[in-house]
């Protein structure tokens, strides 16, 4: 099973596994002022050998959003967050 992005605002993603969540992917600024990073981490610590593949630890930190999806084995991201918002009828 792969793992997939759910975008919950903008640089703010929910990591699903095997249909569950179980962890996050965030993008921070960087405190330079130079180019965001983005961190992978999973809500829970288990041991070492009940961490889900390829989580060596809880939370990675990569230059780019492309980065963290390859490294999940090609995670797809799902955007479902609409925008405009549609305006509401006059009444």
């Amino acid at each position: 099973m792969t793992y997939t992005l759910h975008r919950l605002a903008p640089g703010s993603y929910d990591l699903i596994f095997n249909g569950e969540i179980v962890g996050s992917v965030v993008r921070a600024a960087s405190i330079d002022g130079g180019a965001p990073i983005w961190h992978a981490e999973l809500l829970d610590d288990p041991p070492s050998e009940k961490r889900p593949h390829p989580f060596s630890k809880i939370d990675h930190i990569f230059g780019r959003l492309q980065a963290v999806t390859a490294w999940l084995d090609n995670g797809e991201i799902i955007d479902r967050i609409r925008s405009p918002t549609p305006e509401l009828p006059r009444l």
